[in-house]
């Protein structure tokens, strides 16, 4: 079992993601890189103009989810610390809905790790996406939430 490492930060918010609070909050002195991934909410998809969207998630399996991916982060990479941040409920267009930060003494530790943790996240964390355009609105493909995760609504995870 990997070790928990007390000072990486994993969660859910319903408010805009600080990013460089976040980022800043990880500089070391034993480190020389910070690495980050903003995701953010882009105005079309499949060549539709997108109005905004909307994210769900079964949350308390999503954090522990995020916390397991930074345990295989740890154990692969020679990193410091983990920031893993998703954004939950109505999301306009150019707000963050995703935020990484991967610190290391090393660059390509920190790169590799960040592009680990978001491809992970987006394969095996339980969040999905609903996109709203003019005409409707449709869950994106392969993020449709099982009934009981989208009719159920647990408490955000702090």
């Amino acid at each position: 079992m990997a070790t928990l490492h007390h000072d990486d930060i994993y969660k859910l918010v319903r408010e805009p993601i600080d990013m460089a609070a976040l980022a800043n909050g990880m500089r070391a002195p034993e480190d020389g890189a910070i690495v980050t991934f903003d995701g953010f909410v882009r105005n079309q998809s499949h060549d539709r103009p997108t109005l905004y969207l909307e994210y769900e998630a079964y949350e308390s399996m999503a954090v522990a989810k995020m916390s397991e991916i930074g345990a295989q982060l740890h154990e692969k990479y020679r990193i410091h610390l983990v920031a893993m941040v998703h954004r939950l409920g109505r999301l306009e267009i150019g707000e963050t809905s995703v935020f990484i930060a991967v610190s290391a003494p090393h660059r390509a530790a920190a790169f590799d790790a960040c592009r680990f943790a978001i491809d992970t996240l987006k394969r095996t964390v339980p969040i999905w996406k609903k996109e709203y355009f003019a005409d409707g609105a449709v869950w994106a493909d392969g993020e449709l939430p099982p009934a009981s995760a989208a009719t159920s609504r647990a408490k955000p995870a702090s």
